[in-house]
């Protein structure tokens, strides 16, 4: 694998030559693919993955459950499932497309803690949280964390061929189908209780009612997805395209451009949001789903919902400076600037240059990518900045990590701008 990436590189190198020194909007195609590979890739293995090596190692056993701005370890800090299924992706991905054993190790470290101490022996499913001293701690089922189990472990099968990871995998999944998978309206239930009864209240954030929701449905196509490029089951295939349906005609608003967040079992939309950062994320995620399904049809269709959100998120999200505002919420618009919507917005605008041929999308991730390397790298300690305000300041005293900050949306970025190059 280190061959084929050194290969990539050469060739890149070898466009770099052609190219002018500065990164301006009067560069060519060529130049301006070639200047945002290398500085996304330099970013990824120069900063974003030796932060996450150096600093979140646990002796005592798997990763850390949170870790300060400048990388000191929270020690007390329980160990979230989202977390751990995050850095079990990153590198178990690092490792198939870099070729580094680094990776490897990390990846398999990530692996067997996972299978160790996540997954419920028991009952079947992913404990939430664990002790820092992992032991379960909530033990609650939440179909979100429970998806991101199986976007790891298909993802660690697929650097590594350990079929013990893919039997989890597909062994969540077929969890999910019993107990989270409703028959009669579709989609998939939110949460449940450790033996799958009914919770005291509904989701990990929000008001507790919603009994479904849209970042739940989209993690679970993206998990899906990925198992089903290593296990070509028909049963996850049907499961596959029916949830891709869910996600076109019940959370995708074609009136709004926008995807509805909350709902009840019926899928009565509950509140009134746009969350512009899981609208653009998801506007690549169909269209790979429709790509690795290898369905022409679904292709058409969500090739023309991902261009929708996309623009839809440059008119009324994007700052003049590339930068994506957080969501609207009734009246109210959070403006503040996450690191992970940065991530997505790049990786959005680039499949939607990839799948149209339209240079406005690839101007657009370059000005995007601009802001984020001269306001969201912190060039101190390493790795991103969690957020950065309306007017401008970092948040230089935020987490790096915790249950819900990680290495995956910004490491994929630049995983992606791989494939997006490959595929050009």
């Amino acid at each position: 694998m280190k061959g084929i990436f050194n290969i990539r590189i050469r060739r890149i190198g070898m466009l770099l030559l052609l190219s002018s020194s500065v990164f301006s909007f009067s560069c060519s195609r060529v130049d301006k693919e070639a200047i945002l590979y290398q500085e996304i890739i330099s970013d990824l293995k120069g900063n974003i993955l030796p932060f996450w090596e150096k600093y979140s190692v646990d002796p005592r056993g798997g990763f850390y459950g949170a870790l300060a701005f400048d990388g000191t370890p929270i020690e007390n800090a329980d160990k979230g499932c989202v977390l751990n299924a995050r850095i079990l992706w990153t590198f178990s991905s690092a490792y198939r497309i870099l070729g580094d054993s680094l990776f490897l190790n990390l990846s398999n470290r990530a692996q067997r803690y996972f299978i160790d101490h996540f997954i419920d022996k028991e009952e079947g499913g992913v404990y939430w949280t664990l002790n820092a001293d992992g032991m379960a701690k909530d033990t609650d089922k939440q179909t979100y964390g429970i998806a991101y189990a199986i976007y790891g472990l298909s993802e660690h099968y697929r650097a590594t061929q350990n079929k013990e990871s893919l039997d989890q995998a597909i062994g969540l999944y077929r969890c999910l189908e019993d107990h989270a998978f409703d028959p009669e309206y579709g989609g998939y239930i939110e949460s449940f209780t450790r033996d799958w009864q009914k919770p005291e209240r509904y989701g990990y954030d929000g008001a507790g009612v919603a009994v479904k929701t849209m970042n739940t449905h989209i993690h679970v196509l993206e998990a899906y997805t990925n198992l089903y490029r290593v296990w070509k089951d028909e049963g996850l295939h049907r499961q596959l395209k029916a949830l891709t349906e869910v996600l076109i005609s019940r959370i995708y608003n074609p009136r709004t451009h926008h995807l509805m967040l909350f709902f009840n079992r019926e899928w009565q939309s509950l509140e009134d949001i746009d969350s512009y950062g899981h609208d653009i994320e998801t506007s690549w995620l169909l269209t790979e789903t429709a790509e690795v399904m290898g369905d022409a049809e679904l292709k058409s269709r969500t090739k023309m919902i991902a261009i929708d959100l996309v623009d839809a998120q440059m008119k009324e999200a994007m700052n003049t400076d590339g930068s994506l505002i957080y969501e609207r919420n009734g009246n109210h618009f959070r403006r503040d600037l996450q690191w992970w919507c940065q991530a997505e917005s790049v990786n959005g605008l680039l499949n939607a240059w990839r799948i149209s041929g339209d240079r406005k999308y690839l101007e657009a991730a370059v000005h995007t990518w601009n802001w984020i390397k001269d306001n969201m790298i912190d060039r101190k300690y390493g790795e991103w900045y969690s957020s950065v305000s309306e007017d401008g300041k970092a948040d230089v005293h935020g987490l790096k990590a915790s249950m819900w900050r990680c290495p995956y949306h910004n490491s994929r970025m630049g995983l992606s701008m791989i494939n997006v190059v490959d595929k050009k």
